[in-house]
């Protein structure tokens, strides 16, 4: 696993200087998006991006999904993902920003559950051609508002911003838009949150703190039952299920990494004896962590 990428890192990766102020907007082609492979880590800012023209594969933990032609995609600091371009010719928008340049508007009611701020479900979505032209325009809005000296400029920006977020909720499946949160929800939402902070873990000494359902729920100040019941009701999964799916997705990627102790790799995951960990990953999948490592070099 490579280490978090900073916003330093992304415009020093495309040849760019960075800029003063909390958001820019720009061009893709401008960047050489159709180019620039960007590798599967957790980026410390925000990203949106509206693909007009294009083609290549995006990778959010274990899903991949091939993209060609109009899409509109949203990134935030608690998911790792990759692109890797498939076509040389990638024109379309996209917008940069900290944490600093959110406020309450942006993070909280109705608009907390955009793929901005959700850890999981949807983060691409494939917008018709009048949506796509309806963005197109939002993002040129955005271009034309950061060439002017208007003295609330980022006050707009972040209205721009909310009109994107809001599109993305409408193209939002059924199912996967809730209504302000009910406490099953929330607490839900928190214990993912709290779940995803602790990954990726850059080497074996960067070991998780929160291992078993007690301990998250004693984070959250909820009994564990509470929290296994919240799980249980809004995600279908019971607590020690999404720490072992999560655990297991992680010591799967460690275990990609040759260079990295079999024994190491169990103890950052929080199994104090190699046994466990063997005991643990041969149960998930068939197979030892030894056993999948070498079906990977075989690969």
């Amino acid at each position: 696993m490579k280490n978090r990428e900073t916003i330093a890192d992304f415009y020093d990766q495309h040849g760019k200087t960075i800029p003063v102020g909390q958001f820019q907007v720009y061009r893709q082609e401008e960047f050489g998006c159709g180019s620039i492979s960007l590798s599967d880590t957790r980026r410390d800012f925000y990203k949106i991006s509206l693909m007009m023209q294009g083609e290549g594969v995006v990778s959010y933990a274990s899903r991949s999904i091939h993209v060609k032609g109009p899409s509109f995609s949203f990134s935030n600091p608690l998911i790792p993902y990759s692109w890797e371009p498939l076509a040389n010719v990638q024109t379309g928008y996209f917008c940069l920003f900290t944490e600093h340049f959110i406020d309450a508007g942006l993070k909280q009611g109705g608009l907390a559950q955009s793929p901005l701020f959700k850890t999981g479900g949807n983060h691409i979505f494939f917008p018709s051609p009048e949506k796509t032209a309806a963005l197109s325009s939002t993002f040129e809005s955005m271009l034309s508002e950061m060439s002017s000296d208007y003295a609330h400029q980022y006050d707009l920006l972040r209205s721009y911003v909310q009109i994107l977020m809001h599109e993305a909720l409408k193209m939002q499946p059924a199912e996967n838009y809730y209504q302000p949160l009910n406490a099953s929800q929330r607490i839900s939402e928190l214990f993912i949150q709290l779940l995803e902070q602790q990954f990726p873990l850059d080497t074996p000494q960067d070991a998780i703190r929160l291992k078993n359902a007690n301990e998250f729920a004693a984070q959250l100040s909820v009994h564990t039952n509470h929290l296994n019941r919240a799980l249980k009701e809004t995600t279908g999964k019971t607590t020690t299920e999404w720490i072992s799916e999560r655990i297991l997705q992680e010591a799967r990627e460690l275990l990609r990494r040759h260079d990295l102790d079999i024994g190491g790799i169990g103890y950052s995951l929080g199994f104090e004896h190699a046994s466990n960990f063997n005991t643990f990953f041969k149960k998930q999948t068939g197979q030892t962590p030894l056993q999948f490592r070498k079906s990977i070099v075989s690969i």
